[in-house]
């Protein structure tokens, strides 16, 4: 067996190895500038307006008075859930669309 484990991948695992550590520097990258980006999402026709990051935090929620009624507070709870869901599903699939770039479609566990 040629040195380094494989007859006849040389330089080919050496390349590949080198290909691999850009890609991971370049999704670290990706990570901290995903972590600075806000989506926005809302419910009940802009009633309810959530903002995340890339890290899939809660970084706002604005919530129009007129739908604020004492007598039906479960129909603004529904409408909070559905705008943070919403929020979050953006953040994923933002990060999910950048990462894709880099990656080429591969399946990273973790990205």
């Amino acid at each position: 067996m040629a040195r380094g484990g494989f007859p006849g991948m040389g330089g080919n695992m050496n390349n590949m190895m080198k290909q691999m550590q850009k890609m991971q520097r370049k999704i670290e990258e990706l990570q901290a500038e995903l972590e600075t980006r806000e989506v926005e999402a809302s419910a009940g026709g802009g009633a309810v307006t959530v903002v995340c990051n890339g890290k899939k935090e809660i970084i706002n929620i604005n919530i129009d008075e007129s739908v604020v009624d004492p007598d039906d507070i479960e129909m603004l709870q529904d409408l909070i859930i559905a705008a943070v869901n919403e929020a979050l599903r953006a953040a994923e699939d933002m990060v999910n669309r950048e990462m894709g770039k880099i990656t080429g479609g591969l399946n990273i566990p973790g990205m």
